[in-house]
Order: structure tokens, then sequence, then C-alpha cells
């Protein structure tokens, strides 16, 4: 499902949610939900080998629900990207998402579909 929101405050939009804790710009740049890890997804590089799956979460059914939710989250109400100044390993900008005045990553959270990271 394609997820295209033009952002509040922003020369921005969002082409999709690629999982649950990172979105794509429409220019391409991939964003990095701030403090929150989501479950992978099916056919995940983190989850190939016994070694990468003890370090992540490979919920492949819950890595979709949270994928959805998130989508449906940021389709509910205006949404606001908030950039943190900071990067993670691999250069991603780190955001929090907020929909109507409420942390999308919070929500996940709240709904057992990311936890604190």
């Amino acid at each position: 499902m394609m997820l295209a929101l033009t952002l509040a405050a922003a020369t921005q939009c969002i082409a999709y949610v690629h999982d649950a804790d990172t979105l794509k710009r429409c220019d391409g740049t991939r964003l990095r939900l701030e403090a929150i890890d989501a479950p992978e997804l099916e056919g995940s590089p983190s989850c190939r080998s016994a070694k990468q799956r003890s370090r992540h979460w490979c919920d492949y059914r819950k890595g979709e629900e949270a994928k959805r939710a998130l989508q449906r989250i940021m389709a509910s109400g205006k949404v606001e990207i908030v950039y943190s100044g900071r990067t993670d390993r691999y250069r991603r900008p780190l955001v929090r998402v907020m929909v109507d005045g409420r942390d999308a990553g919070h929500e996940l959270i709240d709904r057992g579909l990311a936890r604190k990271w």
C-alpha cells in the first residue's frame, strides 16, 4: 500500500511506510523513527542468520501488523515529522512522527507493536 502524505509545516512528503520504524520521503530519503524498535518484515536481511535473529525482532506477522498500524495512524490526521538533528548508523535522519499532536511511535509501543529502543 502506498502512502502519500504532504506533511504539515514542511515542503516534503512521505512516499511510503517501509516498516513500522522506517519511512521513505518522496525524494527517496529514508527516515528512521527515533526511540522505537519495530519487528522486522519477512525477507529482512537482519533476520537471515541465527546470530542476527537473536539481535533483531524477527516476528514477521507482527511486523506486518505494525506497518499497517503506522499507516493507519498516519492516515488518521495531520502529520508532522520532527527531526532530532541526529542520524542512525545508516545515516538515516532520526525523526518523530506526530499525528494530531500524538507521537506515532509511542502509540505503537502502547499497542505492543514496537518497543523502546
